[in-house]
């Protein structure tokens, strides 16, 4: 079926943001970062490093599956549903959604963005604080709500996440999403490689490793924010730790801002690319 005016326009939107996260070009400083993080990581002996990242990956799809088969999960699916039959009342399941224009479907997704965003805006505030429970759980806090906005914008566009390929496909979102902008274009050719191949497959039939040593710098860049959240959290404005406090706000929420930004250009370009097709 041929794309109407207004999806070409958000296909080109699409298009133009991809083409300036292929064209990204890293500066000398992040690239010697890159190479001492990597050369220190392999100074570990080499089943040590496979654990390691064979823990995360464990860790990532359960708490996948937690957040996906949660009450809370449950209530956000059937919120997006009621959504969408403001516009149709014949929606009733996650893929009836697809029958819904790239507008009414852009509307309901950034309603979970912006929700999601505050979330995290609200959790880099109260980490700020510097308490050591709140900083402690800050990383598994960020991971949670990134997880769950990626699985709440596939379903959004009609993706169930509770099937091995979809869920794979978002665990993958989730962790290119996270890499630095730098590492980004690699994830995102692979991504479209896999979208290009698929045909509404049920089991997931590539690579299913996620985490590799790359993706460590986004774990370390959190650890750094807590050292600092804890160094100026005794410059207190009245009482109040605000330095801090705007350091883990402002922080969380560029990094759910980036990928919020990166999960609905992929799940718009996959809903497009399938609509396309039919």
């Amino acid at each position: 079926m041929p794309l109407t005016e207004r999806e070409i326009e958000v296909m080109n939107e699409i298009r133009e943001w991809e083409k300036h996260l292929l064209n990204y070009e890293a500066n000398d400083l992040q690239l010697t970062y890159e190479k001492y993080l990597e050369r220190s990581f392999t100074l570990l002996p080499e089943n040590v490093q496979h654990q390691f990242l064979s823990v995360i990956d464990t860790w990532l799809f359960h708490l996948h599956g937690m957040i996906q088969g949660s009450q809370i999960q449950m209530d956000a699916k059937e919120r997006i549903l009621s959504s969408g039959r403001v516009f149709n009342k014949e929606l009733h399941q996650i893929e009836d959604l697809r029958k819904l224009d790239i507008d009414q479907l852009q509307y309901i997704a950034m309603q979970q963005i912006a929700r999601h965003r505050l979330y995290s805006f609200a959790q880099g505030g109260l980490a700020g604080t510097g308490g050591p429970l709140l900083l402690g759980t800050d990383i598994p806090a960020m991971a949670v709500i990134n997880l769950r906005v990626v699985q709440l914008i596939a379903m959004t566009y009609g993706f169930e996440v509770n099937t091995p390929y979809e869920m794979m496909s978002s665990l993958k979102v989730f962790h290119t999403a996270t890499l630095p902008p730098r590492l980004q274009k690699e994830g995102w050719s692979n991504l479209r490689s896999e979208m290009s191949s698929s045909d509404d497959h049920y089991f997931y039939e590539g690579n299913e490793e996620i985490s590799d040593v790359t993706w460590l710098e986004q774990p370390i860049q959190q650890l750094l924010k807590a050292m600092v959240i804890t160094i100026f959290r005794k410059r207190l404005i009245q009482g109040i730790p605000v330095v801090s406090m705007a350091i883990g706000a402002g922080t969380n929420y560029q990094l759910t801002r980036k990928v919020t930004e990166f999960a609905h250009n992929y799940y718009k370009l996959r809903y497009l690319n399938q609509k396309e097709e039919i």
